[in-house]
């Protein structure tokens, strides 16, 4: 994938997966508003592993699943 996605597209595409982007556009609020989608997985370990092996210079993760109740998110 080269193209560049905006974030409503990811979600769509890639609805319950891990993304990997590069480049990721950040709107004024500085939060993820796009970006080229490097690799995307229902497993988290798999996009961990391709990011170490791609080393993007620039890089954003996104989960595009709901959030399960009771979970903290610490940023």
């Amino acid at each position: 994938m080269n193209e560049v996605m905006t974030l409503a597209q990811i979600e769509k595409q890639f609805d319950g997966e891990w993304v990997l982007l590069e480049d990721p556009i950040l709107d004024e609020n500085k939060q993820v508003a796009g970006g080229r989608v490097l690799f995307h997985s229902k497993n988290r370990d798999e996009v961990d592993r391709v990011a170490i092996r791609l080393r993007p210079k620039h890089a954003a993760f996104l989960y595009t699943g709901p959030t399960p109740e009771n979970v903290l998110i610490n940023l």
